[in-house]
């Protein structure tokens, strides 16, 4: 059976998450010890005692996910499950590189912790928003961006999620018109996310300048575990400038639609969303029913698959 891990990103955040899990496995634990003394930061405290609208801030939400995903993934570790290829959406592909040896875990949490920073802070004065659109192809979301773009306003496709669900991220004028196009465009549903900021698009440019300095600094290893990458949806490889890479990530689309692509191709039989959330798991869902997923953010989902595979 071939595995893949995927990461989730922000978004997924909910407060208690992880909770059980680092109560029960000291392997969980030491994580979160480890990631607070690194940070400087009472992620144990961010994670489980922090209110919503605390933890939803970047510069908190991206850290903390970070930091559960890898504390379960360790636990998954020590029972013996590890993953043949892993993916991650926007932040949860710094997680897999990590889990994957790419990154160290030092340089890894310091450099999201950065991150999330930068994102939240070296942002335009303006009123963002962002949408996911769902029942209608990228082709069209496209189409409407790009009509929108030449009346002056500013609207992109940022996330592409899976055939029929793409996230768009602009101006919130920009964003609320284009769902009234979508919508008579065809659009079945349209969500609009917990997060605020105009990401994977041109506006953190500002914000990409300054992590780039800080790639600049961080060595990365190479590694045999497979890691897909956001702005292709192809594996890293070993020439790959990793910096260049993931400076790019902050201001360009992420392409999980073409992730799911190349891990239908590879055979991928069971899908382990590491981390909180289900967000990516029912990506994979809505293009493969006949594949096996499963999600661990508790004891229980980790005792389920436990029981599941072994």
């Amino acid at each position: 059976m071939k595995t893949a891990f995927l990461f989730p990103g922000q978004g997924s955040q909910f407060v208690g998450m992880g909770k059980d899990i680092y109560e029960k496995y000291e392997e969980a634990k030491q994580i979160y010890d480890r990631a607070s003394q690194i940070t400087g930061s009472n992620i144990k405290k961010l994670c489980f005692e922090q209110e919503q609208a605390e933890l939803n801030k970047t510069e908190n939400a991206q850290i903390a996910i970070l930091v559960t995903s890898l504390a379960i993934a360790e636990v998954l570790k020590s029972k013996k499950i590890e993953a043949d290829m892993c993916a991650g959406l926007s932040l949860g592909e710094y997680t897999a590189l990590i889990y994957s040896g790419y990154l160290s875990f030092e340089e890894g949490v310091q450099l999201v912790k950065k991150r999330g920073y930068f994102m939240q802070h070296y942002l335009p004065k303006e009123q963002f928003k962002m949408a996911a659109i769902m029942g209608i192809e990228s082709r069209k979301v496209e189409e409407i961006c790009t009509t929108l773009q030449k009346q002056g306003m500013f609207v992109v496709p940022a996330n592409y999620n899976y055939k029929l669900q793409t996230v768009i991220s602009g101006n919130e004028e920009a964003v609320e018109k284009a769902e009234i196009l979508l919508k008579e465009k065809g659009a079945k549903k349209i969500i609009e996310l917990k997060t605020s900021g105009p990401f994977h698009t041109q506006k953190l440019e500002k914000a990409k300048e300054a992590f780039e300095k800080e790639l600049q600094k961080v060595k990365f290893e190479t590694s045999k575990q497979m890691v897909i990458r956001n702005i292709d949806g192809k594996p890293y490889k070993k020439e790959d400038n990793m910096q260049q890479i993931l400076a790019n990530h902050m201001v360009s689309p992420v392409r999980f639609d073409r992730e799911i692509a190349y891990m239908q191709n590879r055979g991928i039989d069971l899908y382990i969303e590491v981390g909180p959330g289900k967000t990516l798991t029912s990506f994979i869902k809505k293009e493969n029913k006949e594949v096996s997923i499963k999600n661990v953010c508790s004891v229980e989902e980790l005792e389920d698959l436990l029981y599941t595979i072994t």
